[in-house]
């Protein structure tokens, strides 16, 4: 098994792109939005490719482990003296079936990196599959995508099935990631440590590399826990073989936790009570999917919201939040004002839109609409060519021609 043919280092990481980027290759005129927005599938190709690389990880050190432990068995069996034949018979049996075993290991492991693979050549296939003929069902399918995304964030996880496989999508989604990820967060929403520690065990070199201290915090949970419940003992036990390690780079969480042996959990310090505090628990949750996200090169919002977002931050006027704001601009919306929260205002110019066509001021009674070809004319001018042209607009400006029911309205700030 060639583990050493995917490192971990940057240069896979930037293979996956340039063959990302080399099945992407829209025509400038057509589909130069759509080649900017691919730039934002980072994700879309990442997430497979890290759980790909990681299952080859924990199969080759499943073969290493195995095989070690075989071929020290029969040194020591070779070294033995006065070994009977129904022991040596018995011993080598066990070494066939143990053998046995890591075949069928190392068969399943096969059968999931394949599948993984073809996850990877799916995603590759699917961005490559961008052109003029299916560009709706394209941008159809992308839509399920950031939906089926942001309901596993949100933990709707029988809904996103359901999507998923109602739209033949499995290959272009993270359920199996995410379904990874809910196991240690309902652990640690339960008070269980032991999930948390396992996955921090499973993914060890990623996260010494990114400085990580989630498994120091769960490993501090733990020792508040045996002071809550009056194990004192058991506590300095678990510190000196679990905490002492840490205790060159934290010391200073080391001294604040281990004082908590004199001040109990009934204690009214602040400094301490907040140790004891069901929050705690909370924030290893939200520690937890940080560090999930970054080992998978995630985003830490969910895609729906980045992408609302990006939307909002250019309609977001001081006018969106005032009482006689228009109901056709988004952010009228109170569910929509929530996500504009922190987002700054967008730039304004106190020009005055004038229409190509007609020469007449575009306002709230002749909006401006947008051609599929980025272009903006009146509403009246539009509606007018319409008409006399049986449902068909061209542009004046570059011969572009479309379909009347193509048009996008635009919004005046």
């Amino acid at each position: 098994m060639e583990v050493d043919a995917i490192p971990n280092g940057s240069a896979s990481e930037t293979a996956m792109e340039n063959a990302a980027a080399a099945t992407i290759s829209p025509t400038p005129s057509k589909f130069s939005g759509l080649a900017e927005s691919l730039k934002l599938e980072h994700q879309f190709l990442r997430v497979p490719f890290e759980h790909y690389k990681k299952t080859i990880r924990a199969n080759h050190r499943v073969a290493e482990k195995e095989v070690s432990a075989v071929i020290s068995s029969v040194t020591d069996a070779a070294d033995r003296e006065n070994m009977s034949r129904e022991e040596a018979v018995h011993h080598f049996t066990s070494l066939v079936s143990r053998l046995q075993g890591l075949k069928r290991k190392l068969e399943e492991g096969n059968r999931t990196e394949q599948m993984q693979a073809q996850k990877c050549r799916a995603r590759l296939d699917h961005l490559e599959s961008a052109d003029a003929d299916n560009l709706a069902e394209w941008n159809s399918t992308r839509l399920k995508r950031i939906l089926v995304d942001y309901m596993l964030r949100m933990s709707y996880f029988d809904t996103a099935v359901k999507l998923s496989e109602s739209s033949n999508i499995q290959d272009l989604v993270d359920i199996d990631v995410f379904q990874e990820a809910k196991k240690v967060i309902d652990a640690l929403q339960n008070k269980e440590i032991a999930p948390a520690l396992s996955w921090c065990s499973d993914n060890k070199s990623r996260l010494k590399k990114s400085k990580s201290k989630f498994e120091f915090q769960l490993r501090l949970q733990e020792f508040i826990e045996l002071v809550r419940a009056d194990k004192n003992m058991q506590a300095i036990t678990y510190a000196r073989k679990y905490l002492a390690p840490w205790g060159a780079t934290h010391m200073k969480e080391l001294q604040r936790v281990m004082a908590t042996l004199a001040f109990k959990s009934s204690t009214e310090c602040a400094i301490y009570k907040v140790l004891f505090e069901p929050k705690q628990w909370d924030h290893l949750v939200d520690v937890f999917r940080q560090e999930f996200c970054k080992i998978y090169g995630m985003t830490l919002e969910p895609l729906l919201n980045i992408y609302l977002q990006a939307g909002l931050s250019a309609l977001k006027t001081p006018y969106c939040y005032e009482d006689d704001c228009t109901k056709e601009d988004p952010l009228s919306q109170e569910s929509f004002r929530k996500l504009a929260v922190p987002l700054p205002y967008s730039k304004q110019h106190h020009s005055k839109l004038v229409c190509y066509i007609t020469k007449e001021l575009m306002d709230t009674e002749n909006p401006p609409q947008v051609l599929p070809n980025g272009y903006v004319y009146s509403a009246k001018a539009l509606e007018k060519m319409a008409k006399e042209n049986s449902g068909k607009i061209t542009c004046p400006r570059t011969g572009f021609v479309c379909s009347y029911s193509e048009l996008v309205k635009a919004y005046i700030s």
